[in-house]
């Protein structure tokens, strides 16, 4: 759920699989001896606890019609030595909550009572999405990713307050909506806002709260006792409650707690394994399992199906899972994270397998990504390794496709947007090929086709779109098909900008300098250029610690804090870019009056213009990535 641990858990992901080579497969057989399975699950997983300081951990795997191998490791709560158990204990699962909100959905499409592909505001009642584009939005652009909007949640997105759990997922929308930045159905940009509406739509068309249809038509027809979107945990769970650790000085110490709030059908699942395992064989077995119907098999069918590509040649997005290919298997799969808690779920339709994977704490991007891999190498061996046809590439070429791209999923509007500044993905390259990375991390990508190019010591593919002169716009990981990045702009390119700073910073030291000893050394400097270099020394200060101050204090927020909470320390730094705004404003003007009246020395008056200029490129930055002022969400 939380944007920041999210990126790091997709990145390492992607370093993780960038290391499996590409192979013929063999089937799944040593699944067929549990006591195997058991031994093999057992020692990667008590492995990687140590090795990954998890507090606690949890892992289904599930096959054709039955819970194959479940089991927890380690604590649930250490301070009451209690273990965790696959049956009982519950684990936030953050964004792999959105399973059920689109499982819901597709409910209400099979009972006719959703189109995926009529405009969302026929079914709100509450409030209605702004028409900025002339297409509408439609359910089936909320499941894949593809509405629109930007991203958002700094000071909202989640909360450590009961007291703020009060509000509805209607009043939580339409008080942080968020704008629409691109037509629906043209690009994908993971939303969490976008699934909270789908669920608003859910409430809306049943007549029932969000949490209590989820309750009556997925957690009681799959007989799932352990599980529950009710936040804080109720008391009747409070037995089951895993609890979510940081690891720091060699010891386990208690988290603090969030709560996903009017956001709940993004992410506000608490549920066992042995729960999600449930949930997992009704969609491996058509909707059905042990006699419980979820779906039917039509409309599970569609629900599995691709709906939304970036690259026909590539993995996309079905209606809410994110499609990929891991050892030569397709799968189905959805990925959760908050502060504390990291989950993923794949499906693996074609062998009716799933896995589910849970941990507390500690490093547990490092240990799910260890896992996974073992667990996927383990059921799907490599036996034989295949070498693509590479194209040779141009260097005309290939400069097409480098440059500087960012992620789609950012802000543009708010204070939101400057986290996306240093957010950003380069491509080179080196010797006819396509470089991402530097030094030892360096992942080398070879032509294999028109726009399309594969990793040359693994299987993951890049692929590029291009508009009608033929430049490269947009790009796409393999592994990440709802995460494409964007040519960046210019003006949008952090080293741009930290190029402009660093050069401002360096004119404000050095004139200032020069300006003192001015002032120490030349006795006959007028009243007026004595006002003049002043006004300059204090702009040139007052914009190097407006720059230490703001965009250090910005930048050290915790998770926690940034998405929880505007504090009043946060505030008043942002009061400082107006300040040096309101400066160089004035800088602009005295130094207007002495080019006009020539009041100044003329090395006075470039000296001050440099310093003006220095400082507006600062104010520049600071407007540009909404900096300037309080621009919440």
């Amino acid at each position: 759920m939380n944007t920041i641990k999210k990126w790091h858990l997709f990145l390492l992901a992607f370093t993780t699989l960038l290391m499996t080579q590409s192979a013929n497969i063999v089937e799944a057989e040593s699944l067929t001896n549990q006591d195997e399975v058991k031994s093999f699950v057992d020692t990667h997983m008590e492995k990687d606890l140590d090795k990954y300081h998890i507090p606690g951990a949890v892992i289904a795997i599930v096959k054709d019609d039955e819970i194959l191998y479940s089991k927890g490791y380690g604590m649930a709560d250490i301070s009451k030595d209690k273990k965790v158990d696959a049956d009982k204990s519950m684990f936030r699962i953050a964004s792999t909550t959105k399973l059920f909100t689109w499982t819901a959905v597709m409910q209400l499409v099979e009972a006719g009572k959703i189109d995926l592909d009529t405009d969302i505001n026929t079914y709100l009642t509450s409030f209605k999405v702004p028409n900025t584009f002339d297409k509408p939005i439609t359910m089936r652009d909320l499941m894949t990713h593809t509405a629109g909007f930007e991203e958002g949640g700094v000071g909202y997105q989640i909360t450590t307050d009961t007291k703020r759990l009060n509000t509805t997922i209607a009043e939580t929308l339409e008080k942080h909506a968020l704008a629409r930045v691109r037509p629906p159905g043209e690009k994908a940009s993971y939303s969490n806002y976008g699934a909270a509406l789908a669920g608003l739509i859910v409430e809306d068309v049943s007549g029932l709260s969000y949490t209590d249809y989820i309750q009556e038509n997925i957690f009681n027809t799959l007989d799932m006792k352990h599980a529950t979107l009710a936040e804080p945990l109720p008391k009747k769970y409070k037995d089951n409650e895993v609890i979510g650790y940081n690891y720091t000085n060699e010891k386990f110490t208690p988290g603090i707690p969030t709560y996903e709030g009017g956001f709940s059908p993004a992410g506000a699942g608490t549920v066992s394994a042995n729960d999600m395992a449930k949930f997992m064989l009704a969609h491996l077995n058509n909707g059905t399992t042990q006699g419980k119907r979820l779906l039917d098999k039509k409309t599970t069918n569609t629900m599995h199906q691709t709906a939304f590509r970036f690259d026909k040649r590539l993995p996309g997005s079905a209606l809410g899972f994110q499609e990929g290919e891991i050892n030569g298997k397709k799968t189905l799969s959805h990925a959760g994270a908050d502060t504390m808690f990291i989950t993923d779920l794949y499906l693996v339709p074609e062998e009716n397998i799933g896995i589910f994977l849970s941990y507390s704490g500690g490093q547990a991007d490092d240990a799910l990504a260890s896992m996974k891999k073992h667990i996927f190498d383990y059921l799907f061996p490599i036996t034989k390794k295949e070498s693509p046809t590479f194209i040779p590439s141009t260097k005309e070429e290939l400069a097409n496709f480098t440059g500087s791209y960012k992620f789609t999923r950012r802000n543009y509007s708010h204070i939101d947007k400057f986290f996306s500044l240093l957010v950003e993905m380069k491509v080179a390259q080196e010797n006819g090929q396509l470089v991402i990375g530097q030094g030892n991390e360096k992942e080398y990508f070879k032509k294999i086709d028109t726009n399309l190019f594969q990793q040359v010591d693994g299987q993951q593919k890049i692929s590029f779109k291009t508009d009608k002169s033929g430049k490269a716009t947009d790009m796409l990981l393999s592994i990440m098909p709802d995460m494409p990045l964007e040519k960046t702009t210019f003006w949008d390119q952090s080293s741009v900008w930290l190029i402009l700073l660093a050069i401002s910073i360096a004119i404000f030291i050095i004139v200032t300098i020069i300006l003192l000893i001015q002032l120490k050394r030349n006795k006959k400097i007028s009243h007026h250029s004595k006002q003049t270099i002043w006004l300059t020394i204090i702009t040139a200060i007052i914009s190097i610690l407006t720059l230490g101050l703001t965009v250090t204090n910005v930048l050290n927020m915790d998770v926690l804090q940034r998405l929880s909470e505007v504090t009043l320390a946060l505030k008043l730094f942002l009061f400082l870019p107006l300040f040096v705004g309101g400066l160089t404003c004035i800088l602009l003007v005295r130094n207007g009056m002495d080019w006009f009246k020539k009041e100044s020395s003329l090395v006075i008056r470039i000296l001050t213009t440099t310093v003006f200029l220095a400082a507006l490129t600062t104010s520049l930055f600071f407007i540009h990535w909404n900096l300037m002022g309080w621009l919440f969400g």
